[in-house]
């Protein structure tokens, strides 16, 4: 017919049983709604797609920003509670498909930045290099804004992706971005542009194929906006002097480098490219001047099959550092020698998962995990925070 529909139901219940902010559970939910058509078969416009989907966001609370302080992410479905909508756009393929141009409400963390394999943990979110260097946190979940991207992929293995993206989803102002671009309506298209780059080769991706599976990613971003320094003001003093304008200096752009690798190290006969045993890391590096956070990475392992008869449960355990950037501590530097009070600043945030999911039938799975978040915010002072619970996930 042309037209595809689907929902995926995602709840879970998470507490925070020690440490961070204060202890207390959350539950949340996210109904993802998709409606997809093509219009070569529906109005003959050959190679044309529409494509939309609503989030429907609700719950009792944001474990991160009122449980464990942290800036690492505990869920990557913790939003503000309400109906939000994502993408929507038209992509019309080119060059007898190996090459399309997609334009609309675009989000980066749909096709820029993420390991397929990463994505099986529940704190596998846009990573916190760029959620928190970037206005707004970027176009990323809950999050998305106007852009334009184009895809080249010379063959299956290959492809190379280019996009721009409206630089500031919600738009300046005070407060939660979220609450400025509550339902993804705002459509803003007059700030500096956010663009990004990415290459990607993969192979053995097939079920079919009995070799091991690979992907490797390599990307780059750059916005061209103004950033704050994090140290001094625009007379080159310190901004915890006395003698400071209180003004930062304004530097000319941001960007970041990065790289991902998804990699099968055993697949069991007739296994795709999931199976069995798989490894994945994320890293990323930004200026240290304009930035909080300077460097990321996540890294983890996932086994599948290790229950017999269950080949399609999996068990995973990751990591996420975050390192704060050395001009932003050098700054509480100054401050504690001035004030005589210690640093405001631990030099990282890290997070392990360790996660078990279980598929209970077709088109459902649960996944109970446990989490450990090493100076949460990296602010000395609060505790390490624990973190328990069970998510589920049906799709339709």
């Amino acid at each position: 017919m042309g037209i595809e529909y689907g929902f995926v139901y995602t709840s879970e219940v998470l507490g925070n049983v020690s440490g961070g902010l204060r202890r207390g559970a959350i539950y949340d939910g996210k109904l993802d709604t998709t409606f997809q058509a093509d219009l070569g078969k529906l109005a003959g416009w050959e190679g044309l797609t529409f494509y939309a989907n609503v989030f429907q966001l609700h719950g009792t609370g944001r474990l991160k920003a009122e449980y464990t302080g942290a800036i690492n992410t505990n869920s990557n479905i913790e939003a503000l509670q309400t109906t939000r909508l994502s993408e929507l756009w038209l992509e019309q393929k080119f060059a007898g498909g190996a090459a399309s141009l997609r334009f609309g409400q675009l989000a980066a963390d749909q096709e820029f930045f993420f390991s397929d394999y990463g994505n099986f943990f529940v704190n596998s979110d846009w990573p916190t290099i760029a959620a928190e260097n970037l206005p707004s946190g970027g176009p990323a979940y809950p999050l998305s804004t106007p852009g334009v991207r184009l895809k080249i992929q010379p063959s299956k293995d290959v492809a190379w992706l280019l996009a721009v993206f409206n630089g500031d989803p919600a738009g300046p102002g005070p407060g939660d971005p979220q609450r400025r671009n509550r339902y993804g309506l705002n459509f803003r298209v007059q700030d500096p542009p956010l663009i990004v780059s990415e290459v990607q080769i993969s192979r053995n991706q097939e079920k079919t194929s009995p070799a091991l599976a690979s992907a490797l990613k390599f990307g780059i971003w750059g916005h061209v906006g103004h950033f704050d320094d994090q140290r001094f003001d625009a007379n080159g003093v310190s901004l915890a002097s006395p003698s400071s304008t209180g003004s930062p200096f304004r530097h000319r752009g941001n960007y970041g480098i990065y790289g991902i690798v998804d990699q099968q190290l055993y697949r069991p006969a007739g296994g795709d490219a999931s199976s069995g045993l798989v490894v994945f890391t994320r890293i990323s590096a930004s200026p240290s001047d304009r930035n909080l956070v300077d460097f990321y990475v996540e890294s983890g392992t996932i086994v599948s099959g290790l229950v017999p008869g269950r080949p399609d449960d999996k068990l995973g355990a990751s990591v996420i550092y975050s390192h704060i950037s050395d001009v932003t501590r050098a700054l509480a530097a100054d401050e504690a020698r001035l004030s005589g009070t210690e640093s405001l600043w631990h030099s990282y945030e890290a997070t392990l998962e360790v996660s078990y999911q279980a598929q209970l039938r077709e088109g459902w799975v649960v996944q109970p995990l446990f989490q450990y978040v090493w100076h949460p915010a990296a602010v000395p002072g609060t505790p390490n925070a624990t973190v328990v619970g069970i998510r589920s996930v049906i799709t339709y």
